[in-house]
């Protein structure tokens, strides 16, 4: 707002100020009655006081483009790279049929250590209580801790829609959560008036809890609601670890899924997710039926929970095409008797390993235990598929690659429970 030397002298004069002209501006001098004068930022706000608020325009800032750091192609500016993926995994759950919510941030302790007990335990040396951050004045006592996991808000998300009549829910939600580190705090507050010397900074910065990114969902009812020609199919473990999936496929960050134990989760029907250095980031599975009956929510809920933040670290930055190859493939099967407890996807790292560059796909399509395996044993049938890139393989370099599979395991022709080609297991 531009005012006129008229105006400035009229509105200084009308409240008692004495003034000149200078070859900078003017000299004011304030009444002895206007004690709260004291700065040039007084007397211009007296000015617009005068001539009248109304009068100023309202004018809405417009941030400049680009002022994002490094904002990846194909997106809108100013975005970061996390920030453009997390709305790429975002939007994949929403396409799939997800609704976001938000909760609030502040949970109960009990809730903290149910949830997030295992992100900072093991079986060998469980943690019953997990160090979390407190609220100096909450909302509610009974819910005056920081969450560790999105998961206590969720639920009571789906509890109050399950309340009002909805049955069938999906629904996800992505935050921060706090995690205190060996310090919280600072001894000494910096004085106001002057910059903090590097040192109290680092000394700030080294109490504030950590705050990855989260993302987590839930899963309720069914697919869909009861109509004509079409049974409606529940949600089950495998809808959060799709859900899991679809988030490290939107943000191409390798991912590895084996059996895991979560004290919220069923026992037997409960993933672990770990990431490209083989470290823990998340969970999936069916929450605990003792659980679900004191929470008063329905058999066979689901969840999964992801740290976004550790996720998102070991994406793939540079994508290499794979060249489309013309010539046939070969699929040789072959069916493994293993210890109940070995993880099948340890069985396929194993193959995978040993069956050289000629393996273009592995699968595991059946896993046996019943009559005829001792009890402490179970058969897992894999399909191996083989191509080359400037042959046509024969059967007999197809069937070399697999023994080749096999023995990289360790298994001798004793651990096989058969052997066929692409006809299937014989």
């Amino acid at each position: 707002m531009d005012y006129s030397p008229e105006q400035i002298e009229s509105s200084l004069h009308e409240i008692g100020c004495s003034m000149e002209r200078t070859e900078s501006g003017y000299l004011v001098t304030v009444p002895s009655w206007r004690p709260d004068l004291r700065a040039k930022e007084d007397l211009t706000e007296e000015i617009a006081r005068i001539d009248g608020y109304e009068n100023i325009p309202a004018t809405l800032p417009v941030a400049p483009a680009g002022r994002g750091s490094n904002p990846e192609p194909g997106l809108e500016h100013g975005y970061t790279p996390e920030q453009a993926g997390k709305r790429r995994a975002l939007n994949a759950l929403a396409a799939a049929g997800l609704t976001e919510v938000f909760a609030y941030p502040f949970v109960s302790a009990e809730a903290n250590n149910l949830w997030s007990a295992p992100w900072v335990s093991t079986p060998e040396n469980p943690v019953t209580e997990v160090p979390s951050i407190r609220l100096e004045n909450p909302i509610s006592s009974a819910e005056g801790w920081m969450r560790r996991s999105l998961l206590p808000g969720l639920v009571e998300v789906l509890k109050r829609n399950l309340s009002r009549g909805f049955k069938n829910l999906a629904i996800f939600e992505s935050g921060h959560v706090f995690i205190p580190g060996e310090k919280l705090g600072s001894d000494s507050i910096p004085p106001l008036g002057v910059r903090p010397s590097d040192e109290v900074l680092a000394d700030l910065n080294a109490g504030i809890p950590k705050q990855p990114s989260f993302v987590a969902g839930l899963f309720s009812g069914a697919e869909h609601e009861v109509m004509p020609g079409a049974a409606p199919r529940p949600y089950d473990w495998r809808d959060a670890l799709d859900a899991v999936r679809l988030v490290a496929d939107a943000v191409s960050a390798p991912i590895t899924v084996r059996n895991g134990a979560h004290s919220a989760f069923h026992p037997g029907r409960v993933a672990e997710v770990l990431d490209a250095n083989g470290e823990r980031i998340g969970f999936a599975g069916e929450l605990h039926p003792k659980l679900l009956q004191e929470l008063n929510l329905p058999e066979r809920t689901c969840a999964f929970e992801l740290d976004f933040s550790a996720l998102f670290a070991h994406r793939v930055e540079v994508h290499q095409a794979v060249s489309v190859l013309t010539y046939p493939a070969a699929t040789q099967d072959v069916a493994l008797l293993v210890d109940r407890d070995v993880p099948a996807f340890e069985v396929e790292r194993v193959l995978r390993e040993g069956a050289g560059e000629l393996l273009e796909d592995i699968r595991v399509f059946d896993d046996y235990r019943g009559t005829g395996i001792d009890e402490s044993k179970k058969s897992l049938a894999f399909a191996l598929r083989f191509r080359a890139p400037d042959r046509t393989l024969t059967a007999d370099e197809a069937s070399a690659a697999r023994e080749a599979a096999v023995a990289g395991g360790g298994w001798g022709r004793g651990g096989l429970l058969g052997r066929g080609s692409c006809g299937g297991c014989c």
